[in-house]
């Protein structure tokens, strides 16, 4: 009886955690700081989790690539997606060759390294919008980007979200503006473009692997869609300064909490 109870509350932290996820995706991003750690109290492992997840939220990422496609610079799509092809399915491989005490002992790190990034990603998107603006200001051409350092830099990112990912697409905007681009909603296009290959490509991995539990996913994946429609009709009147600082102390909270536990 006491165990039939307990199974139906972890079930029912799963949809909640799934619709939060999906909601924070919708209006600022790092809803995994909610959805992972809710796969782990469903007593499922840590690399099976971060898997699961992965698919999990994956849908979410679709859909703001199809809404961004018109932005994204086809000059450069070539090599952002190749890199994140390589950069996924390497960090996929990482991920399922490292053991589960190593990754359980990684979580809080990467947790706490996944916050952090999203907290100074605020600073990042205010200079890279006053860098677009000042590009439209001054009307002159996008430079041409160099491919190879280009690949380079971003290769390490895709892996990151490939073995991870919380805060990789920030990353990919930041190392993007360093090499010239201006454009915000190129930056954010390219993002998602890096983002969603890469994670699909750790997700192949994953499934071929037969790492994913699919009755955890396919409930986690159903209401973090309805929590991301949710989100979405409401993003617009929330405060993202107040979104963005609720998302990380959420995440410092989270990581602290496994800290605690090891």
């Amino acid at each position: 009886m006491f165990s039939s109870v307990s199974t139906h509350w972890h079930y029912l932290w799963l949809v909640t955690a799934s619709l939060v996820a999906g909601v924070m995706n919708a209006m600022a991003g790092g809803g995994s700081f909610i959805s992972f750690p809710a796969m782990l109290a469903m007593g499922v492992p840590p690399i099976e989790a971060n898997a699961t997840n992965t698919v999990a939220l994956w849908p979410g990422q679709l859909t703001s690539l199809a809404t961004l496609r018109g932005d994204i610079r086809r000059e450069l799509l070539p090599v952002v997606l190749g890199t994140s092809v390589i950069g996924g399915v390497t960090g996929a491989e990482v991920l399922l060759h490292t053991r589960q005490l190593t990754f359980l002992h990684l979580i809080p790190w990467l947790l706490l390294t996944g916050a952090l990034i999203f907290g100074i990603s605020g600073p990042i998107s205010r200079w890279l919008r006053a860098r677009s603006i000042h590009a439209a200001a001054e009307h002159h051409g996008e430079p041409k980007i160099p491919s190879v350092p280009l690949a380079l830099a971003l290769l390490p990112i895709c892996f990151y979200i490939g073995y991870f990912g919380a805060g990789g697409g920030f990353l990919v905007m930041t190392v993007l503006a360093l090499f010239g681009m201006e454009q915000m909603h190129e930056l954010n296009a390219l993002k998602v473009v890096a983002a969603c290959a890469s994670n699909l490509c750790a997700i192949f991995t994953f499934i071929i692997s037969g790492r994913i539990l699919w009755h955890y996913c396919l409930i986690s994946m159903v209401f973090a869609a309805v929590g991301g429609f949710v989100g979405a009709r409401y993003a617009k009147t929330m405060n993202p300064s107040v979104l963005r600082a609720v998302v990380v102390i959420t995440g410092v909270v989270i990581a602290g909490y496994f800290f605690w536990k090891q």
